[in-house]
């Protein structure tokens, strides 16, 4: 069962998608399931309608196709139904992109990068003529030391 606020939620998103599932004079028939099926694997989100040839309500043949398929209604008006099931497969490829989107590298900005590695540059070889300073130094210090005591 669904909260009211995960169904408001998923009328929210059924506003924007076609209807793709029809229920003709046929009615709830098993090449209907078959497809509802289908499609909720495919989409997990599913808008149908119901013709005006079935002798069924769209309330009628909402409650078939959810038991039938294991869904859940999420909302009927007039003629049109929505259905909706968790899909593995599309949870298995959002959970694949999620873990790429972490593992992408990132954007570099080459001028960015540019001036980074300059400053790097500049920083390892002010420590470098701080060092050959230190050390020229260093031994000026052991010469005059050597002088004095001779």
């Amino acid at each position: 069962m669904m909260t009211s606020k995960e169904r408001a939620v998923l009328r929210g998103q059924a506003n924007t998608i076609d209807v793709t599932l029809m229920v003709g004079k046929g009615g709830v028939s098993d090449a209907l399931i078959i497809e509802a099926e289908k499609l909720l694997d495919a989409h997990e989100l599913v808008k149908g309608r119901v013709l005006e040839a079935a002798m069924l309500t769209a309330r009628e043949a909402c409650d078939a196709l959810c038991e039938a398929t294991g869904a859940d209604g999420v909302q009927v008006v007039g003629g049109t139904f929505v259905i909706y099931r968790k899909s593995e497969k599309l949870e298995r490829a959002r959970k694949a992109a999620e873990q790429t989107k972490k593992t992408a590298a990132k954007k570099v900005n080459p001028v960015k990068a540019g001036i980074q590695a300059r400053r790097r540059q500049a920083k390892a070889d002010k420590e470098r003529r701080q060092k050959y300073f230190h050390d020229a130094a260093v031994k000026a210090a052991i010469e005059r030391r050597k002088q004095s005591e001779q």
